[in-house]
């Protein structure tokens, strides 16, 4: 059996820690949301930086953007904003205007 010098098994340790396996769409968090309006949003969260949301038949993929409080998560026209976890957890769904500012609501939700 051979033994490892302490600097060949530290690099092994960082080169292992560097691998990544790919994310399963099991491994994405996924939360419905049930809007004032009657209307159902499903969010998930494929990575730490990135949302899909599915409204009225449509997906929309985001990117995650810089907000005061909660998770804010910017794509084409919407703008995804959510504060909390789990059950009773808020979400809205904005218009994300030209001028890179938040526009009208369209949806107010609570996760279900």
């Amino acid at each position: 059996m051979k033994i490892l010098a302490p600097a060949a098994f530290a690099s092994v340790l960082l080169m292992s820690a560097c691998v990544t396996s790919p994310q399963s769409p099991a491994d994405s968090s996924a939360q419905s949301y049930r809007c004032e309006s009657g209307q159902t949003i499903t969010a998930s969260y494929p990575t730490t930086d990135s949302a899909t949301v599915q409204y009225k038949g449509n997906s929309h993929t985001m990117a995650i953007a810089v907000s005061a409080s909660g998770a804010r998560y910017l794509g084409g026209e919407m703008e995804w904003w959510t504060k909390g976890s789990g059950t009773g957890s808020e979400g809205t769904l904005f218009r994300h205007m030209p001028d890179n500012t938040t526009g009208e609501v369209i949806e107010t939700c609570t996760a279900i």
